[in-house]
């Protein structure tokens, strides 16, 4: 009973002086509101890129140039890459590789008349679309003819047509990349957004067009070799037998990388786990401000409320029950702070993931941890100003004026 006798009256304390408490936990709802916002949107960056990367199968490989012998990066297309369309046919004939397509590609102006947009042109073959998921909307994907023939095809995103052809069909139609004049045969499906990367702001040419007419390069040079396994089961197996080849042709096996689906989820996790956690951190900050904001505010309420305790004290109570009083005082401030920090924080984050264009997650774990930090930080933080009430003479706080 002694319990909860101490929390009405620390109840009644709070609800005497509102305004003071309300303003008092406002450090508790910012920090937890940026603990959870921040977490949630981490979570549900994570997830999205997780979903995307595991949704073009765990049987792609990618094969990437590596670095020189002095360090640096050779993989910039047109700057000594070590990857070529040879290499290309090497990893097709390795037995458990079921397809590989190049890639070379830049960031160009395309425009139709008086309208214009940068977008990203890439130079592929065929097999490509199969390898990648890319959906055909209308029209076709070119194929090996218009990449032995370097036609100057098009197959564009949907924020390209969106673009350019506004309430138009762009099948047939020409578009500009650069000053090379371009006919469009294909339009793809829609595949959104990749965090605040659009997957739809994208140009596919054949590879040969590119090289020849766009990126100024004839030796075959390419960023990267997109390969599929026959099956999940062989990937491991088409990865040595990727390397392999490689090494035997370059001689180096610093030239090149081989990755495969669950190596790039391992990257993406540990770069967006370490993302989250240093938002977090810095969210956190806000919840140190807060808990010495209900430090401050319980010493003063201490301060004005000496006689409150002498009386308190000359009548029997222990020196335990003034400590309970003040610290659930403090308790109850930072915990209703941190639900109203939760509720705003889930909501903060469902609206900001709308903006950027993934969904959030916001975790059962995240908002316990978030409960149990705020009510830690009450309990924290109250502890000097509860012992400071609780040992007051009792003659000397009557005295007080």
């Amino acid at each position: 009973m002694k319990f909860l006798d101490n929390l009405w009256l620390a109840l009644d304390a709070l609800r005497s002086n509102l305004m003071r408490s309300i303003l008092t936990t406002l450090g508790i709802v910012i920090g937890i509101f940026a603990v959870i916002a921040m977490v949630s949107i981490g979570e549900g960056a994570k997830s999205e890129i997780t979903s995307q990367i595991e949704a073009l199968g765990s049987n792609l490989l990618t094969v990437t140039p590596g670095r020189s012998s002095t360090g640096s990066r050779i993989g910039a297309f047109g700057s000594g890459t070590s990857l070529t369309q040879n290499h290309v046919t090497l990893i097709e004939k390795c037995p458990s590789v079921a397809l590989a397509a190049p890639e070379v590609g830049s960031s160009m102006t395309v425009s139709v008349g008086k309208a214009s947009m940068v977008t990203n042109i890439v130079g592929t073959t065929e097999p490509y679309a199969q390898i990648r998921n890319l959906a055909v909307d209308r029209g076709v994907f070119f194929g090996g003819q218009e990449v032995d023939t370097a036609s100057r095809v098009a197959v564009i995103g949907a924020e390209v047509a969106e673009e350019l052809f506004p309430d138009q069909d762009p099948i047939g139609q020409s578009m500009k990349i650069g000053r090379v004049k371009f006919t469009i045969i294909g339009l793809l499906s829609s595949k959104g957004q990749s965090g605040i990367l659009s997957n739809d702001d994208i140009v596919y040419i054949p590879i040969t067009t590119a090289q020849r007419r766009l990126l100024g390069s004839r030796r075959g040079q390419v960023r990267a070799i997109y390969v599929t396994a026959r099956n999940e089961k062989v990937t491991d197996l088409a990865v040595a037998e990727i390397e392999q080849a490689l090494l035997t042709d370059l001689k180096n096996s610093e030239a090149f990388n081989v990755s495969n689906q669950a190596d790039v989820i391992n990257v993406v996790e540990d770069m967006t786990n370490t993302m989250t956690l240093l938002l977090a951190c810095i969210a956190g900050i806000s919840l140190l401000v807060g808990g010495i904001g209900i430090m401050n505010i319980m010493l003063v309420s201490v301060t004005e409320r000496i006689r409150e305790i002498g009386i308190r004290k000359a009548i029997g109570a222990q020196e335990s029950e003034i400590l309970i009083q003040f610290l659930l005082e403090a308790a109850t401030l930072s915990l209703l702070g941190g639900i109203i920090g939760i509720v705003l924080g889930s909501t903060g984050a469902v609206f900001l993931s709308g903006v950027l264009g993934w969904k959030a997650v916001v975790s059962m774990e995240a908002i316990l941890m978030a409960s149990g930090i705020s009510l830690l930080i009450g309990l924290f933080f109250g502890v000097y100003p509860a012992r400071k009430a609780a040992r007051l003479d009792p003659i000397v706080a009557l005295r007080h004026e």
